[in-house]
């Protein structure tokens, strides 16, 4: 600490800047942080999403928590999912690529300073590069429905110096990233949710999420108010915030993009067709679209698991 302000020199961005990019999906991250352009991290919620969003090209991942209480307890963003839910799905998501950075959302960390110490450490040693702890009351709601309430300043920095404290404390010294998230606009002011912020800084957040900013210029003010820490951009088609394409928020200055949902509706549109269309003409021969269930795995990764076998000694999938 220096005049009460959070301080660790390993984690400088300055020691981010040159080399070729880490294994480690931690570090990785923090130089894509320190680095020019913007980190696009499409929403995903489960091994087939993650799978597409790889094959896509994108480079980092988020693991949202709407999407993933949907994907598997088929349940709304309610508090209902608990950490030992989204720690299963996240170990799913980053065995995938083990060196792909994976951002998760962690609610409100779960309960108490020690219950936030226990999900920071969970999901690191699970492989995610990085967590969001925001500032709701522990019967949250998606930041972009309405009737939210938070928690007073003092609880939500307890939780993000609890956050850092269970970083710092990770032997060998962890890159991990820890993300500051307030909920506070809608509820109390554009004011308010920056003052709440600077708090999360000051106490070690090495990012700052603002959720549901209405405008541009608010996304603006943000990022010149939090300069120079990164600050978190989530974008949800018919949410509280604009459908700022990564581009525009990149010219805004914002250095995160997170597309919370963008897979899950996409899902649920395509079930949908899906299934409406089984019902209607008794078969899924229009749907699978010419996709035969070899086609299906080679997008789950077939031909990898082929190879590693193979190049093991392996031989039983010589032929499939």
């Amino acid at each position: 600490m220096i005049n009460g302000v959070y301080h660790n020199p390993r984690l400088d961005p300055r020691n981010y800047l040159e080399g070729p990019l880490s294994d480690n999906p931690a570090t990785r991250l923090r130089q894509m942080l320190a680095r020019p352009g913007i980190v696009v991290a499409p929403g995903i919620c489960d091994g087939i999403s993650a799978r597409c969003a790889i094959e896509a090209g994108f480079e980092c991942l988020y693991q949202s928590g709407a999407a993933t209480t949907a994907s598997r307890l088929g349940h709304p963003d309610l508090a209902i999912a608990t950490m030992n839910d989204f720690v299963e799905a996240a170990q799913t998501v980053c065995s995938i690529n083990p060196t792909m950075p994976v951002i998760a959302d962690a609610d409100t960390g779960f309960g108490g300073p020690i219950n936030v110490a226990r999900t920071v450490k969970s999901y690191a040693m699970t492989g995610v590069a990085g967590l969001h702890i925001e500032d709701q009351v522990q019967t949250k709601r998606c930041g972009h429905l309405m009737g939210k309430q938070v928690v007073s300043r003092e609880e939500f920095v307890t939780r993000i110096r609890a956050a850092v404290l269970a970083r710092d404390s990770i032997p060998g010294g962890s890159d991990f990233v820890i993300i500051g998230r307030t909920d506070s606009a809608q509820v109390l002011g554009m004011e308010e949710a920056l003052y709440r912020l600077r708090l999360a800084a000051d106490a070690g957040a090495d990012v700052c999420f603002i959720e549901g900013v209405k405008t541009s210029e608010l996304l603006k003010k943000t990022v010149a108010a939090l300069a120079p820490r990164p600050v978190l951009v989530n974008v949800i088609s018919g949410g509280l915030t604009p459908a700022f394409t990564y581009q525009e928020a990149e010219e805004m200055g914002a250095k995160i993009i997170i597309f919370s949902l963008v897979s899950c509706v996409a899902m649920v549109h395509a079930v949908r067709a899906a299934m409406h269309s089984l019902k209607k003409t008794g078969t899924d021969f229009s749907t699978a679209q010419g996709m035969d269930p070899k086609a299906f795995f080679q997008v789950m990764g077939l031909d990898d698991v082929v190879d590693f076998d193979s190049r093991a000694g392996g031989s039983a999938f010589q032929e499939v």
